[in-house]
């Protein structure tokens, strides 16, 4: 039976449209020139959505039937089809075609169908096998194989899915049988204009029936998994059609940096590998010095492979990927109920496999944990003396995790920058320098000038040197201490000393410093300037610690360095005692005279050396002067 509709194309033919003479004569040609060779063909997916197609749209990918040959197709043997879909699976079925004529043909098959006007637009190829008359045409699609792509094992489950390519009116119908998984309803395809859709019966069963009705009507489309065979029954009042499928899901992963990265040079490579096997089916690279997002791996698969989401350094960074935190989101544009990870610390992650018609973007986050740096150097005077060198440290309270040693002369500073350390975010470090061997800092004035490469970051940074900085998450901060060479001086640096000689219990064996202990009392006078001090110049006012009694019994004595100060010490002469209460200003005005051994008057000890002290050449001059003095 001609429905209207059917009679709208058939006057359409005659206004000029030649599509259907145009399949029978290519159909004609089959019947001369076919063979039963596999037909290699692929599939497509179409170029835009349409008003009424489905958000997942770009997850099917549509079997081309260009190559259809109808002379091998009604052969005993059938036609043999081979496709290489996008992700590299080749599926190969042979396909039997009995009953009225058929071809294959372009999309949208008429003005009046759904598919390739409403939705699913610009599919390329033949992708409808169409009928050429109207009548029953049974279409059988056998021996369905899924050879998997290189690096795959094997398949384990695909979606096939069958549409109505054309419109299924009043006496007209379609049959879909398959021995995979039950049919699923899986989108639709709206109609050119109102709502009407043929009737439908089979849903969750292996046999999906489609009953037209009068009117202009849209087009379900259904998928079976995993279907090795598929009988279609088309049944056209004037001319009818049917559409075949792989359902694919998508998978793209890219990489996003926060913070900075710990050096210019490291680069991450972002993978989506086979779980089973592990080979990498799709992956990505940073490059730059951009936080990204980079160019995303993609994978576009027609099984349900079980994937793993993983990074590794790319070749030539310089830091280990332990020293970033990763975390891994994902999120899905379809709704599905594949599992989906959000924020998880991880640098390899098993996804799991796609369900067909997943759109999921994953996005690796990483994070530099805080590093820092820290570097030496100097003005353009240079060195006090050559052979001045400094220790450079960074400190974490009492520990030193990061240091280093310069080396050089004049100005040249070598060795002098740290290796960089990773620290933990939140704690306290400190950046210190001291003199290496006899190198004093007195002969110098620093200043300390830190830069953070984390741009945006909050981290306040210190500013003068032995200051401390907090950092956080993304900090990579660097800092440098710039030494400058003081004009010619002389100056004078104390170094006090205590030894206990005695206590009250223990005596002079492993003496402890208890009250009533006798203790030795040193102080170490260095000139590292390399100017010698005036004549009888040096003068030592020390405040003698409260707990600490001095007196008769000090026995003070006076000891050269290497090299030498040059002074003399006489013990009648150059040293005096003051019981005042502040400090004296000159050697004249230390003028008590203790009168006990140790005396509880005396508040200060006056030292006053003659001669003049040498100046310094390298490694300062010096002398120590000793006194007994009685614990309280």
């Amino acid at each position: 039976m001609i429905h209207e509709q059917d009679w709208d194309r058939v006057r359409g033919m005659t206004r000029g449209s030649f599509r259907h003479v145009a399949a029978l004569f290519l159909a004609l040609l089959m019947l001369v020139f076919g063979g039963g060779h596999a037909q290699a063909a692929s599939c497509f997916y179409a170029t835009s959505q349409g008003s009424t197609g489905p958000t997942n749209w770009n997850s099917y990918c549509w079997l081309d039937f260009s190559g259809y040959n109808d002379t091998a197709a009604r052969s005993g043997a059938g036609q043999a089809m081979s496709y290489t879909l996008p992700d590299g699976t080749v599926m190969t079925f042979t396909l039997k075609i009995s009953g009225a004529g058929i071809n294959g043909a372009t999309s949208p098959s008429w003005s009046g169908a759904a598919i390739g006007n409403t939705a699913f637009i610009g599919i390329g190829g033949r992708p409808i096998l169409y009928q050429t008359a109207a009548g029953t045409t049974t279409a059988s699609i056998t021996n369905i194989v899924m050879t998997p792509p290189a690096g795959v094992s094997q398949i384990t489950s695909y979606m096939f899915v069958a549409a109505d390519g054309e419109s299924s009116n009043e006496g007209e119908s379609l049959s879909f049988q398959t021995n995979g998984g039950n049919w699923v309803a899986l989108d639709t395809a709206g109609p050119t204009s109102g709502s009407l859709y043929p009737t439908t019966s089979g849903l969750g069963t292996q046999t999906f029936t489609v009953t037209g009705v009068g009117g202009t009507v849209g087009a379900n489309i259904v998928g079976s998994s995993t279907a090795t065979s598929l009988n279609t029954t088309i049944v056209g009042g004037g001319l009818q059609g049917v559409m075949f499928a792989v359902r694919f899901a998508s998978i793209r992963l890219n990489l996003q940096l926060t913070g900075a990265r710990a050096a210019a040079a490291d680069q991450f490579t972002f993978a989506i590998n086979a779980t089973n096997g592990g080979s990498t089916l799709a992956s990505g690279t940073s490059t730059g010095t951009g936080n990204g997002p980079f160019t995303a791996a993609s994978l576009t698969t027609a099984s349900a492979l079980p994937l793993t989401l993983a990074q590794t350094m790319a070749a030539g960074s310089v830091n280990p990927l332990t020293d970033y935190r990763s975390s891994l989101t994902c999120t899905n544009t379809t709704s599905s109920s594949t599992p989906l990870p959000s924020g998880v610390i991880t640098t390899s992650f098993s996804f799991g496999a796609l369900q067909f018609g997943d759109l999921v973007t994953c996005t690796f986050t990483n994070t530099v944990f805080p590093h820092m740096q820290l570097t030496k150097a100097l003005a353009t005077s240079g060195r006090r003396f050559n052979t001045d060198q400094f220790v450079m440290n960074i400190n974490q309270g009492s520990t030193t995790i990061a240091t280093t040693t310069t080396t050089g002369t004049g100005a040249t500073v070598t060795n002098g920058t740290t290796p960089q350390v990773m620290g933990a975010a939140g704690t306290a470090y400190a950046f210190t320098e001291v003199g290496s061997g006899t190198t004093s800092l007195t002969q110098y004035t620093s200043a300390m000038t830190c830069t953070n490469a984390f741009t945006g970051s909050s981290t306040a940074l210190p500013t003068t040197v032995g200051g401390t900085v907090t950092p956080q998450m993304g900090d990579v901060i660097s800092c440098t201490i710039t030494n400058t060479r003081r004009a010619t001086n002389a100056t004078l640096t104390l170094v006090k000393t205590s030894t206990v000689l005695s206590d009250p219990v223990n005596g002079g064996t492993n003496p402890k410093m208890i009250p009533g202990a006798i203790v030795q009392y040193s102080i170490l006078v260095s000139n590292t300037g390399p100017t010698a001090v005036d004549s009888n110049s040096v003068l030592l006012i020390d405040s003698m610690p409260v707990q600490m009694r001095v007196g008769t019994a000090a026995t003070p004595t006076f000891t050269q360095g290497t090299p030498t100060s040059g002074l003399t010490f006489n013990a009648t002469n150059d040293i005096r005692y003051s019981n005042a209460a502040s400090a004296p200003t000159t050697y004249a005005g230390c003028t008590y005279t203790p009168t006990s051994a140790y005396d509880a008057a005396v508040k200060f000890i006056c030292i006053n050396p003659k001669g003049t002290m040498a100046g310094s050449t390298g490694t300062p001059p010096n002398f120590t002067i000793s006194f007994r003095t009685q614990m309280q």
